[in-house]
């Protein structure tokens, strides 16, 4: 086996360089990953604009170091295991050996803070760290990121065999697919009157890429009644149309006003029972607000990374309306295996085997980067 590994580094924001990195030696208890694909996500692109801040305001604040290997949405095939990683490092208890199909939760955790011991399954560490978003490449084992030819997994990462029937291009969006556990933690609001989801519910997705896509088809799943998917691009509002929306909006055809009356309309002029905000920007926050219903239920989280503020009436938007407003950053790690068998027993009803539209080389990282950035893409993957 090759004694060094091609990665595309981020040496600062906008430049991309390919790199070699000795292959590292396995820590007790790590394994090594050929990487099949690498999803791009949106907090992918921060990075590579500069936006690098996450978790402001937190005790896990960070800024991105550079230079780092991007890739936090991978799936792979083991290449290389020691024997307590071989017993101990699969989430679920199963025995891994090369060859064997997985992926991962892209945080890791300390499992000693206050948050660590008091909110079950939530990775929500004041001392998380995570795989391409705040291991730099400069410091070994370097391998620290998807867009690599082989990924370093620590001893202390949440690892997942993939199911046999799963294709890489379906389980390279087990983390985006985990995400939707949001909707799972709304559910559990139902049971007071009036309030969370309910089954027949109107939701509307704002934000129509693959993170909206795959809250729209959970949203299906879970039963609610019509939903409503907006998006600046006609390409992806048509890819929510196959993913179970009722009704799409075009952002740049209709007004912020047409929209939000649009909505009412379709409810009978009370709202949205259900507002999920999913696009990367806080420009169309207070319209998601203006959407819901009195006593409706938004829940935020599409800007993962600091894209700046917005300004909201207090008394108009959230008193008045008695709104129940959740921020999510994040996913649990208990929600790789639900979303797995999610991504398996559907995969014949949604289109998840065509969602990754577009996959590029290491040599070509800023060429995929850019191609997520289009209103003409999908998922776009690195393919090491």
């Amino acid at each position: 086996m090759a004694e060094s590994v091609r990665a595309a580094v981020l040496t600062a924001p906008g430049r991309y360089e390919v790199q070699e990195f000795p292959r590292p030696t396995l820590a007790d208890g790590a394994l090594l990953m050929q990487v099949e694909l690498s999803g791009i996500c949106g907090t992918d692109k921060h990075t590579y604009a500069g936006e690098t801040k996450q978790y402001a305001g937190t005790p896990a604040e960070t800024d991105t170091p550079f230079p780092i290997i991007q890739g936090h949405e991978n799936v792979g095939i083991v290449t290389e295991i020691t024997p307590r990683a071989a017993e101990r490092i699969e989430f679920y208890g199963r025995r891994l050996k090369v060859g064997d199909r997985i992926t991962h939760c892209p945080d890791i955790v300390c499992g000693r803070c206050y948050t660590c011991k008091h909110v079950s399954g939530w990775v929500w560490c004041d001392n998380s760290e995570c795989y391409g978003n705040s291991l730099t490449s400069a410091d070994p084992p370097h391998l620290l990121g998807g867009w690599a030819e082989q990924m370093y997994l620590r001893p202390d990462t949440f690892v997942y065999k993939v199911p046999d029937g799963l294709s890489p291009r379906i389980a390279v969006l087990a983390e985006l697919m985990a995400c939707t556990a949001s909707l799972d933690k709304l559910k559990e609001f139902s049971s007071y009157a009036f309030e969370g989801f309910n089954s027949g519910d109107t939701v509307v997705v704002i934000g129509s890429g693959p993170l909206g896509l795959l809250h729209v088809a959970k949203a299906d799943l879970m039963g609610a009644g019509q939903i409503i998917a907006t998006d600046l691009s006609s390409y992806r509002l048509d890819w929510a149309k196959r993913c179970g929306a009722d009704e799409v909006l075009d952002v740049t055809a209709t007004s912020a006003e047409e929209r939000i009356d649009r909505v009412r309309a379709l409810t009978g002029g009370r709202g949205a029972d259900v507002v999920l905000h999913m696009a990367n920007t806080p420009r169309s926050f207070v319209e998601g607000i203006e959407m819901l219903k009195r006593g409706g239920m938004m829940l935020e989280m599409g800007n993962f990374a600091d894209t700046g503020e917005t300004s909201i009436n207090v008394h108009r938007h959230v008193c008045s309306k008695n709104i129940r407003l959740v921020g999510l950053t994040n996913h649990p790690s208990t929600g790789y295996g639900p979303a797995l068998r999610l991504l398996e027993r559907y995969a014949d009803r949604y289109p998840f085997e065509e969602m990754v539209t577009h996959t590029y080389g290491l040599d070509a990282a800023e060429q995929a980067m850019r191609t997520s950035m289009s209103p003409e893409s999908m998922k776009v993957a690195i393919a090491p």
